[in-house]
């Protein structure tokens, strides 16, 4: 059951027949499902309220118990979705606890053609149709997003997306004029739709899917070596690291999977499993039966279980146990269980299999065995408890005892849920750690023994290598603007107006243009400009920007580049395209089409007026050329300010004044690149 990419499209596989990917088309099929349903019951309600007769309002009232009822079953079969973690663990263990990954969101194609065409053209005052390649390549990138392998081309391709889209929202997306493009997006863990024409909603989406797939590929690894433990803890930790960016960057998504309630639970739940797995780490190379040894791996187990609890309290919190699936908590419970159980079964095993001998050192013995409670036992002092037999044995059947009470907890929390009873592997793991505390208590116990009530202390969590959230840099990637003909962005953005391109013809007039040039940053722009020129009677306005000299285009050109265009000027003169920059008056507020629906989740009733049946094929991902091709980081230059000097043909020297030194276009980096 591996991920397969399609050749044309790396970091994509939308036609790989992988258990994943059947499960993830089936949260797709029942998304769509919700929503029929919920149109049927928003048509109802409004009905309801409409109408006054008895007899309709029963109809109606009958129709809608109906419609809660097919609502309730698709959002537990999409519940019983989340809680199939078995398709994305590794095929190659057969003796690892379980890993819950998170569910990728599920979005709709998006067709970009007709909103960018037309507002390149009234906006940019450019034809649209001559972008059709640059839209194709956005739009297969999105479409890629859609079906992402689960592997690191996976979270390149979400990444690289994530990156665009503060480019495009620069380019296109406007506070004075809506696009008319909604994005849709659909809850990971109820399926219900959230639509906004912003991007912020489209942004944190991938940022959430970005973490969803570090956590399948965590659950993914194989956890019976180093190296794929190491891969695990490192794509938990970066999982993480992403819900954290997420939730403090994106702080009103209105989807309830990104609240920050539920991302503080996520987040817990991602290092409990990266905690998890550094503990087998330590574990994989063999436990030695040595008494430190024993008692760092019952605090090694104890952290566990202490990071499980905290998921656990997390998850029994309102609103955050109506979404989280019943399958999650019990996981959460049961895990806790089982490591205290075990961290109580290897301090046992210490103390009763390890009798203090004269050559041992008493001092560092007693030490670590004080810091192992919180308070000892009874009032015991840990040296009593070392010296003497029969103490280190009453209190190793305490633990042990602890122990088989833990494992038969966990049991009985692992029979409640019917999801985790089809897990036969975790199943296994329970009885057989149970099996093994019950039999080193039935050793140790003693048929003369009646009162034996002595109660064995928890046992402090502490760890020496702790799970933390790492950022991961595959959020920045380093992208060539789709849309780089249309110029800087510095200039040529959705929020700055300019008019249209107009046409001026330049002169030499006493072998002066009239006007000098500054180009730092680019596009070079009109300065100084004699208003008696022929240049300005033709229409140049001060503090205009050159577009285009001939028919070369120079919307990137710096002053040195401009100038030699223009240094063969004669007599009729060469034309120009200039632009000038307008108020762009007042912005209006963005425009979101997000509304409440009647069940406890947040919904968009503009999902509800489109129909899904008539939504167009799923476009072929073609291939194209890499879109990391160049990039470098921006640096400020000092400003350059050059006089275009006349052109002088009476001898062997071009220029009539002194040619100045002109800045290499090399020294200019790209501005578009992010």
């Amino acid at each position: 059951m591996t991920d397969c990419s399609l050749p044309d499209c790396p970091g994509c596989n939308p036609l790989a027949l992988t258990g994943r990917s059947k499960l993830q088309n089936e949260r797709a099929s029942i998304n769509q499902q919700i929503i029929r349903q919920m149109r049927m019951r928003a048509g109802a309600e409004n009905l309801l309220r409409a109408t006054s007769n008895n007899k309709v309002c029963e109809m109606v009232g009958l129709e809608l118990s109906y419609i809660n009822s097919n609502l309730q079953l698709l959002m537990e079969q999409l519940e019983g979705l989340n809680s199939s973690v078995d398709v994305y663990q590794n095929m190659q263990e057969t003796s690892s606890i379980p890993l819950i990954p998170l569910g990728l969101k599920e979005t709709k194609e998006m067709d970009f053609s007709v909103s960018f065409k037309d507002f390149i053209l009234e906006h940019y005052s450019e034809d649209g149709s001559s972008f059709e390649e640059e839209i194709a390549d956005l739009m297969d990138l999105r479409q890629a997003c859609r079906t992402p392998s689960r592997n690191d081309a996976g979270i390149e391709t979400l990444a690289k997306y994530f990156s665009h889209m503060p480019l495009l929202e620069s380019r296109f997306f406007s506070a004075t004029r809506p696009m008319g493009i909604f994005f849709t997006w659909y809850d990971s863990f109820t399926g219900v739709p959230v639509c906004q024409q912003n991007l912020s909603l489209e942004k944190a989406s991938i940022l959430f899917n970005i973490g969803a797939l570090y956590t399948q590929i965590g659950t993914r690894s194989n956890r019976q070596t180093a190296n794929g433990l190491q891969d695990a803890i490192a794509a938990f930790q970066k999982a993480a690291g992403v819900l954290h960016h997420l939730k403090e960057t994106f702080t009103h998504t209105p989807s309830y999977d990104m609240s920050p309630s539920m991302l503080s639970m996520l987040i817990k739940l991602m290092l409990a499993q990266a905690q998890e797995c550094l503990f087998e780490k330590i574990a994989l190379s063999g436990i030695r039966n040595e008494f430190f040894s024993l008692l760092k791996m019952a605090q090694e187990a104890a952290k566990v279980g202490d990071t499980y609890d905290q998921v656990h309290q997390s998850m029994i919190q309102t609103p955050i146990k109506d979404n989280v699936p019943f399958f999650w908590s019990t996981m959460a419970q049961v895990k806790t269980n089982h490591y205290r159980s075990l961290a109580h079964y290897f301090l046992a095993t210490a103390l009763l299999d390890h009798q203090l001998r004269p050559s041992d050192d008493e001092d560092q013995q007693e030490k670590a065995l004080s810091q192992a409670y919180d308070a000892m036992p009874d009032g015991r002092s840990a040296l009593d408890i070392l010296r003497k037999r029969e103490e280190r044995r009453h209190v190793g059947k305490a633990h042990l005892r602890r122990a088989v009470m833990g494992h038969e907890e966990g049991l009985r929390i692992h029979g409640l849920c019917r999801h985790l009873r089809k897990l036969d592997v975790l199943q296994d793991i329970l009885q057989a750690s149970h099996k093994r505390s019950l039999a080193k208590f039935n050793d140790n116990d003693r048929e003369d023994e009646f009162t034996d009530y002595l109660e064995a202390p928890d046992i402090i969590s502490k760890t020496e290598h702790k799970a933390e959230m790492e950022s991961p840099m595959s959020t920045k990637v380093k992208v060539t603007d789709f849309f780089r003909r249309l110029g800087p962005l510095s200039v040529f953005s959705a929020k700055l107006r300019w008019t249209a391109p107009r046409t001026v013809r330049l002169r030499l007039e006493d072998r002066d243009l009239g006007f000098t040039l500054r180009g730092d940053p680019v596009p070079v722009q009109v300065t100084s400009l004699d208003p008696l020129c022929p240049a300005a009677v033709d229409g140049l306005k001060d503090g205009d920007y050159i577009v285009a000299v001939g028919d070369t285009d120079c919307k990137w050109m710096v002053v040195s580049e401009v100038m030699r265009l223009l240094k063969d000027v004669d007599e009729d003169g060469i034309d120009i395209r200039v632009v000038s920059l307008m108020d762009s008056g007042l912005p209006m507020p963005t425009k979101s089409a997000t509304y409440c629906g009647g069940i406890p989740k947040t919904y968009s009733m503009i999902c509800l007026a489109f129909d899904d049946d008539k939504s167009p094929k799923g476009r072929k991902v073609t291939k194209k050329g890499s879109f990391l091709s160049w990039g470098v980081k921006n640096h400020l230059k000092s400003s350059s300010t050059l006089s275009l000097p006349t052109a002088d043909y009476s001898g062997t020297l071009p220029w009539n004044k002194p040619c100045p030194t002109f800045p290499s276009s090399s020294s200019y980096n790209d501005p578009a690149l992010y």
